[in-house]
């Protein structure tokens, strides 16, 4: 019996090819080299996360020397941080090519609306900018910045199915607001791919549609009818990325209302969880930008807006971020304020519902500051 496995186990052996007995080897080492690669890359993303989340504070705060003294001294304390976001957003310098060119706005016949056009050079800045009519005197304007799958027309209820924007530019033009809704571009895959060239040219596309909105809003302004030492900005989701990311390097904006973007925003950007969606772990390569995460988590962030007026609009149902986390990272931004005794300008809505703005508490929030 013993002599008969003995002989099977040999005939096996000799009857199998010695190709196959390579390619199984070759197997087995590919998929040994397979697993060290994967191991690799699980070690690099731990390190990285504990790099911008473990590591973020300890190192922010050796970054950041904030004077709480008094409002001159706090702005004085976080320059060198607003030059550094500066590096990160890069903003190209645009120059004007040409006169602003003023057409009707057919869609928007029915407030008047025109579509604006600025020459800068190979580049355009463009939107659309209604003003209300029968007010006397220059009025306050606010720039009503669209999200990533949207156009500056759903600002004011035109193809905006879901109703996320709630009309709100109308609503503004009711309050007595003119409204500069710029146009950026929309769209994941648009966006990934300027992003990327915009990274090769040492700047990025935030930085480059700033630049764009800087050179509209000085043209704009130039109209009488517009008072130009009263601008506020409201965003909502890469429109309220837009207003943080703007109002530190745009000091002619005086109140902000950022509407479902506001965030923990390491959490958000590297730590994948079934709470919220996690950017890593979507294709929108567009949002990650050279050196965020380095010293400018959400509440840093603010404090390059602080003194100035912030409204923080965050739905529970809102799945961009989980709402307690939002809440800390909040409370974080508001320490700036209360330290400087002004707590009163920098205030949370956190309301029932998704990722939309919040009509009525955005315009009484721009009623205290801007009227």
């Amino acid at each position: 019996m013993i002599h008969n496995k003995i002989l099977g186990a040999f005939l096996v052996l000799f009857l199998t090819p010695v190709s196959g007995i390579i390619a199984e080897e070759q197997l087995s080492l590919k998929e040994s080299i397979d697993q060290r690669n994967e191991r690799y890359s699980d070690n690099l993303e731990a390190y990285f996360q504990n790099e911008m989340v473990s590591q973020y504070e300890k190192r922010a705060a050796d970054y950041w020397n904030r004077s709480y003294e008094s409002i001159e001294s706090f702005l004085a304390s976080v320059e060198e941080g607003r030059e550094g976001w500066r590096k990160v957003l890069s903003p190209p310098a645009l120059e004007v090519s040409g006169p602003l060119k003023k057409e009707a706005y057919e869609p928007l016949a029915d407030i008047h609306a025109e579509w604006v056009s600025l020459p800068l050079g190979f580049l355009k800045a463009e939107g659309v900018l209604a003003i209300p009519e029968g007010i006397d005197g220059p009025v306050p304007l606010v720039i009503a910045q669209h999200g990533i799958g949207s156009m500056p027309e759903r600002v004011f209820g035109l193809l905006d199915s879901g109703n996320p924007y709630h009309e709100y530019g109308r609503a503004l033009l009711k309050e007595g607001y003119a409204v500069l809704a710029p146009f950026n571009l929309r769209g994941v895959e648009p966006r990934n791919r300027i992003e990327r060239l915009a990274r090769l040219n040492g700047t990025s596309l935030p930085g480059l549609e700033l630049a764009r909105l800087q050179a509209l809003l000085t043209e704009v302004l130039k109209d009488p009818r517009i008072d130009e030492t009263r601008i506020g900005m409201w965003g909502i989701s890469l429109g309220g990325m837009a207003t943080m990311f703007w109002m530190p390097l745009e000091p002619r904006i005086k109140v902000g209302i950022v509407s479902a973007w506001f965030n923990h925003r390491r959490n958000k950007m590297v730590i994948p969880d079934e709470r919220y969606s996690c950017f890593l772990e979507t294709k929108e390569e567009h949002a990650f930008f050279q050196g965020w995460l380095t010293y400018f988590s959400d509440y840093d962030v603010v404090s390059l807006i602080c003194p100035r007026p912030l409204l923080i609009q965050h739905g529970k149902k809102d799945r961009i971020a989980w709402w307690p986390q939002v809440l800390e990272e909040f409370a974080q931004s508001k320490e700036h304020y209360t330290k400087l005794n002004i707590g009163e300008r920098i205030k949370m809505d956190l309301h029932e519902g998704g990722h939309e703005v919040q009509v009525v508490t955005g315009i009484q929030f721009l009623n205290r500051f801007l009227k």
